[in-house]
């Protein structure tokens, strides 16, 4: 039969438990261990500190490694909630309904082991992923379905592995205000690479931009877990899984095209604040001015105009591959290629190519109208001089980009520029922007990587076999003997002749 308190120590004992979760969790709840079976819930100090936050804080957002009983401490959580307040409404969301409903079987597995004489509720409606306390309280596992939560007021939503759930930032819309009434939130998970909710929920929260309370939980908070436990662990871990399961790192833990690693070596070594930032909008950011002894390519993406992306350029050192100008702005056409005109002008007339999609095209008429001296125009495939610049396939651009980087042969100097490349993902096998982030930077820098990497080298070849074939050319101020031997009727060439076939030959070199 166990312990039987007495009437006036079974008060006392649900004032203290009602009164603090921690006292009642260590006191009262069981568990199931995978090895040992149901077992008292001891809660190490780091556990204690997130159930005091969870009652100080309507809104917690907890960073965490795998493996450190977060779900579990959670669920508890929720049973000292349900079972000690009337009318508790609580729902909780995860990637995966099963996931979320593994979460409420927690929650009534820890309210069936609790002392008879303890419970001051009990299960009148039970259901496999919900069920009802007879104090009216309440709990439910739900889908993240775009209604999800929507018709209810709640006291408590849990988001399991928020990071991993899709479309996040929309279902928040929805569930925000079903919380208006003073519910309160827990959202939980590993990281998940940067740019989605989670992500931004942690950030905003940590810079005290928002009402979360942000709580950061790597591998070795738990007292048992040292050096060695780690290195055993990730022995047949990759980087990013090592990241995002143990090290709470944000910008390693993503399916990012560039490679996480490179991406931090950015940060740390590379990026530098403007000399300059100028332009009408101050939009234009200088490191490096021009230096009339290196070369300059400038690349330019067009907006939609729309209004939801950005029309962008970069410049780059073609002698040390270095990003010395870029632009990021919502500006008109007209504006723009003034901008572009200008410029490039001050950086020597630089090669500037222009993406040929269809307001491009109209600015690179208007880049012509100005007389602009030196526009690439490619024919896809081929790096031939035409009336028009089509890039090359997207996918071969960003695949030139991430042998730039990877090689270490670009370096970056804009922050914007590396933002972009933290929120560049796969999705699907298609490299592109996190919804709701653009990649108007990257794109242009990919088509620079690949105009660099393809087309001025095949030109520069190009250039060198005419060279080549013109050296054979008059190159004397003397009479230049053309005589071929064992011919007749062939004759000398002067000076005067020599430099008018050079004349006509001459665009060979342009």
């Amino acid at each position: 039969m166990g312990y039987q308190p007495t009437k006036k120590e079974v008060i006392q004992e649900i004032v203290k438990s009602g009164k603090d979760p921690v006292y009642f969790i260590n006191n009262y709840a069981k568990i199931s261990h995978p090895m040992r079976g149901l077992i008292p819930f001891r809660t190490y100090p780091f556990q204690d500190e997130l159930l005091k936050n969870f009652n100080d804080h309507r809104f917690n957002v907890i960073l965490k490694a795998r493996q450190l009983g977060i779900s579990t401490i959670t669920a508890a959580y929720v049973v000292w909630m349900m079972m000690f307040h009337r009318d508790k409404n609580i729902l909780v969301m995860a990637t995966k309904f099963g996931t979320a409903a593994n979460l409420v079987k927690k929650v009534k597995q820890v309210i069936r082991n609790m002392p008879p004489w303890l419970m001051v509720a009990t299960i009148s409606v039970d259901n496999r992923t919900s069920f009802e306390l007879s104090n009216g309280s309440q709990i439910k596992a739900s889908s993240t379905s775009s209604d999800a939560g929507r018709s209810e007021a709640l006291s408590l939503l849990v988001i399991d592995e928020a990071a991993h759930v899709e479309g996040l930032d929309e279902l928040w819309t929805g569930l925000y205000p079903t919380l208006s009434t003073g519910g309160r939130c827990i959202a939980l998970s590993t990281p998940n690479g940067v740019g989605n909710w989670f992500h931004q929920t942690y950030i905003d929260a940590d810079a005290g931009s928002n009402d979360f309370f942000p709580t950061n939980l790597p591998w070795d908070v738990h007292p048992d877990r040292d050096l060695e436990w780690f290195e055993k662990e990730t022995r047949n871990m990759s980087r990013r899984q090592i990241a995002q399961e143990l090290e709470c790192n944000f910008n390693m833990s993503g399916e990012t095209v560039l490679n996480p690693d490179d991406l931090m070596k950015i940060e740390n070594e590379q990026l530098m604040d403007p000399e300059y930032r100028t332009g009408f909008d101050r939009n234009l950011w200088i490191w490096e001015t021009y230096n009339p002894e290196h070369s300059y390519l400038m690349v330019a993406d067009v907006s939609r105009g729309d209004g939801r992306d950005f029309s962008a350029f970069h410049i780059i050192n073609l002698h040390t591959l270095q990003q010395v100008a870029e632009y990021q702005g919502k500006i008109n056409i007209d504006m723009y290629a003034n901008l572009l005109n200008t410029t490039g002008r001050e950086y020597g007339d630089c090669m500037l190519v222009v993406e040929n999609n269809n307001i491009g095209f109209a600015v690179l008429e208007k880049l012509m109208e100005a007389q602009y001296p030196n526009l690439y125009h490619s024919v896809k495939s081929t790096h031939e001089y035409v009336d028009s610049y089509a890039a090359e396939a997207r996918s071969n651009a960003v695949a030139k980009l991430e042998e730039f980087i990877r090689n270490k042969l670009l370096t970056i100097r804009s922050k914007r520029t590396l933002q972009e490349m933290k929120t560049f993902i796969w999705n699907n096998g298609r490299a592109e922007a996190m919804r709701s982030y653009n990649d108007d930077l990257i794109m242009s820098l990919a088509i620079a990587c690949w105009v660099r990497d393809t087309a001025l080298v095949v030109n520069q070849r190009e250039s060198e076999y005419k060279k080549v074939f013109l050296s054979s050319m008059g190159k004397s101020s003397t009479i230049l003997d053309t005589t071929i031997p064992g011919m007749t009727g062939n004759k000398k060439q002067t000076a005067s002749e020599a430099i008018k076939e050079r004349k006509q030959f001459g665009w060979l070199l342009k």
